[in-house]
């Protein structure tokens, strides 16, 4: 039974504290699909040149190059050195054949959604980490069985915009309201609102593909 665990790391002890410390509403993400040799993160609440300024000021980062600019979010491609980027610490995570659900940073933390083959390899990349004097917090397990109770893992604000999102007609074809007047409602901003919903959606395609996988 394969156990999908979420954990919260300081960035003090693993990668890119001096970028969170220069730009404080900074939101890094892995995004590992992109490039096989470097990892690529996409970077929000913070525009091109402060998202250039936070990776200069930062030891740990070589050089970087933006592949994509959106208008709310940056790809870049960034090279670390040794030891110290965000594929150090997924190789710690992984090499019991872990996959990485998600990983991102804000305000000085990394936090990771990690599946792991059962609690045992869990239990050992938790203690790999702490032997490397990482305090890194165990803030949730879930068992891939359990999601067959009927239970998800959204958050509070992911069920909160996806129900206001269904009351206000936002899925319906024609919409009857857009993303900027839902964001409005929530008192959110659309970049936030935008965020909620892709984690919520992939939250949810991965349950279902979970239960697939079991069927």
């Amino acid at each position: 039974m394969s156990t999908i665990a979420e954990l919260r790391l300081p960035a003090t002890e693993t990668t890119l504290v001096t970028a969170f410390e220069h730009a404080p509403e900074i939101t890094v993400e892995l995004e590992s699909s992109v490039s096989k040799t470097r990892p690529c993160l996409w970077v929000a609440g913070v525009d091109r040149e402060r998202a250039a300024g936070a990776f200069d000021v930062d030891p740990a980062v070589i050089e970087y190059d933006l592949l994509v600019e959106s208008d709310s979010r940056l790809l870049f491609d960034v090279e670390f050195t040794d030891g110290a980027g965000t594929d150090q610490l997924c190789e710690e995570l992984l090499i019991d054949g872990g996959s990485l659900l998600e990983m991102w940073g804000t305000d000085g933390w990394w936090q990771a959604r990690v599946r792991f083959r059962n609690r045992e390899t869990l239990t050992q990349a938790y203690d790999r980490l702490k032997e490397m004097g990482i305090n890194v917090d165990l803030r949730r397990i879930t068992d891939v069985a359990d999601s067959e109770s009927g239970e998800t893992r959204l958050t509070p604000e992911q069920h909160e915009a996806l129900e206001a999102a269904l009351e206000y007609g936002y899925f319906e074809i024609p919409r009857r309201i857009s993303m900027e007047e839902l964001a409005d409602e929530l008192d959110i901003s659309h970049q936030a609102l935008s965020e909620r919903f892709r984690r919520a959606y992939e939250t949810l395609v991965n349950e279902e593909l979970q239960h697939v996988e079991q069927s």
